[in-house]
This record gives structure tokens, sequence and C-alpha cells, in this order.
């Protein structure tokens, strides 16, 4: 088995497990603690605290709703908005030359949170995926999400 250093996830191993969902939770937290970068009427967005690659976000609806079709125009509108300011603010924030931007719905589709739609806007790099996943099955991620947050929480900050 191979392990890299991965600070954050001490918290979840050790910490209690809540069954409420992450993205209604957030919204009664501290922000910085909760990595919240942007909280709404409307839209909640927040760093993945298991990221892909770092600025790894996911935008939600701050209503409770599983289902595209459970969404306010008013909603579906306002989750748009703030993707594409995701996309902006990590373009400034963190350079990438690509995103991955998309949604998991349902389990079978590989939702871990299925009750609560979300989307997931990841920054890409050219050569991300380098002999570190290819070979070894393994990612290095090379800044810390606190960083990661104090990089991104200005560009949240006027919306």
């Amino acid at each position: 088995m191979k392990r890299l250093w991965a600070p954050w996830r001490i918290e979840y191993i050790l910490g209690d497990k809540d069954d409420a969902c992450i993205f209604c939770a957030a919204a009664g937290k501290d922000p910085e603690e909760a990595l919240v970068l942007y909280s709404g009427p409307l839209t909640i967005v927040l760093l993945n605290k298991y990221p892909y690659n770092n600025g790894h976000v996911m935008v939600a609806p701050a209503r409770h709703a599983a289902r595209l079709e459970d969404l306010t125009p008013e909603e579906s509108s306002d989750m748009f908005r703030l993707l594409q300011h995701s996309t902006t603010a990590l373009a400034g924030a963190m350079k990438p030359d690509g995103f991955n931007v998309g949604a998991n719905l349902g389990r079978a589709a590989g939702a871990g949170i299925e009750d609560h739609l979300h989307f997931h806007v990841v920054p890409r790099w050219s050569g991300d995926s380098n002999f570190m996943p290819v070979l070894s099955d393994v990612k290095v991620m090379p800044e810390h999400l606190r960083s990661t947050f104090s990089r991104l929480a200005p560009f949240f900050s006027s919306i």
C-alpha cells in the first residue's frame, strides 16, 4: 500500500461521523473551518475536503435538493452563475490549463452524496496525470487545503 502525506484526512478519520448533509451543515459553520468560499441565499461553493486536484470546488444549491428537476429556475440560474464564477476564480488564482466540470447524478453514476445535488469544478494542468497516478495509483497533492482556501477566498468575497 502506498501512502502520501495528507494531513487534512486525519480530521475525517478521527472525527465524529455525522449523518448530516455536508452542504446543509456547512452553512451554519465558520466559513474557513468548513472551507465555504461562498454562501448565498440560493447557492453554496466550498472546497472538496478530499479533492481530485488542488482547487477542487463543489457548487450546490443552498436548499437540500437531490435532482436537477427539483431546482427552481432561479436556483438553476444561480448555480450556473457560480459555476462560471468558480472557473474564473480558479483561473485567476491557480492558472490551470483547463477544467473538469460535472455532476454525478445517483449512486450508479458515482455520487458519493446523492441526496444533495452538487457540481464539481476540478482545475487541471497539462501533465497532472504523471507517472504517480498512472503507474502507482497514487495522487500527489502539492498544497494544503487551508492554503488553497486562503488563495481562493478573495475571489469569492465580492459576489
